[in-house]
């Protein structure tokens, strides 16, 4: 697929022309991860919040088998909306290009997508890794992080994920792990783990120069930016582990696994946290397309100074 394989709205096109700041989001939140219309409102609030901060959003996802960087608010609506939306990683793009459906990228589905179209920062909630008791459901996002130069910012991996494992991995493919504010790896709806990131960085100016400094030393791989939730909505690890282990035996007692574990288990400690669980998740999709702007404002400087 190249660039002219994909359609980019009238906004997103004179931002890369102009080299502008813009965020890639995902849409998989939008088709998989909420419930309407809470979904559609998130992805309107995520893009405003990239727009506060002087950046332009460009929602990711496919249409009628055509894959969109930059979605209108009537597309938004329709792909919120779509009952049978089908969740694209990479290796599903021939599946709804070649069908013309309509589908909602993951990370590694929306990373692709902005490799094709030279996006490089890319905000989302929690990337996917090694599932628990599952050494070998390991998420595309990982290989996806291996593979594609860009900055990602998110809250850590899922907190349904193994943790360990999912940095073990990321260590091994050289995807350098940073701690924005934080010497510890967030988990997702906590801001912490117990474990370390591979490098603090307090700026999102710093986090641009590192990100130089690691493609220009050779590496392909993403920077991955660890963005703790907000201390007013986080959930403490002791809190959330026993709503996690639960969901994970419910899935595992219903045969639930592969791409239908996720959207099962989110929605399901919601239901066990009151409500607590989902709110963090919100809160934190903001947080991150938040300093996602930030980091692409710099970038963009930083590309201005390059070139003066």
């Amino acid at each position: 697929m190249d660039h002219k394989s994909i359609v980019h709205s009238n906004e997103i096109k004179a931002g890369i022309n102009a080299g502008k700041p813009i965020v890639a989001l995902e849409s998989t939140v939008l088709t998989h991860g909420l419930p309407r219309p809470q979904n559609l409102k998130l992805a309107h609030d995520m893009e405003q919040a990239v727009r506060d901060e002087g950046a332009t959003p460009a929602t990711i996802g496919f249409l009628d088998g055509v894959l969109h960087a930059g979605l209108s608010d009537a597309e938004l609506e329709r792909l919120a909306n779509e009952v049978n939306a089908y969740k694209v990683g990479p290796r599903d793009f021939a599946t709804v290009i070649s069908k013309k459906i309509c589908g909602g990228t993951t990370v590694a589905g929306t990373m692709l997508a902005s490799k094709y179209t030279n996006l490089k920062v890319f905000a989302t909630g929690g990337i996917g890794g090694v599932h628990r008791d599952a050494p070998f459901d390991i998420s595309a996002d990982l290989q996806a992080l291996a593979s594609i130069p860009m900055i990602v910012v998110c809250a850590g991996a899922k907190a349904i994920l193994d943790l360990p494992a999912t940095l073990e991995y990321l260590e091994t493919m050289s995807v350098p792990v940073v701690g924005y504010g934080t010497d510890e790896f967030p988990a997702f709806y906590s801001r912490e783990s117990g474990l370390d990131v591979s490098v603090r960085l307090d700026t999102p100016q710093a986090i641009v120069d590192f990100a130089r400094a690691h493609w220009d030393a050779g590496l392909h791989s993403a920077v991955l930016v660890t963005n703790p939730v907000p201390e007013t909505e986080a959930i403490s690890k002791s809190e959330m582990e026993p709503y996690i282990e639960q969901a994970n035996r419910e899935a595992r007692e219903q045969g639930v696994h592969g791409k239908a574990l996720t959207p099962f288990l989110l929605p399901r400690i919601s239901e066990l946290t009151e409500g607590k669980s989902m709110h963090a998740n919100l809160a934190l999709l903001l947080n991150n397309a938040r300093l996602a702007a930030q980091i692409a404002k710099a970038y963009y400087r930083s590309n201005t100074r390059m070139l003066a």
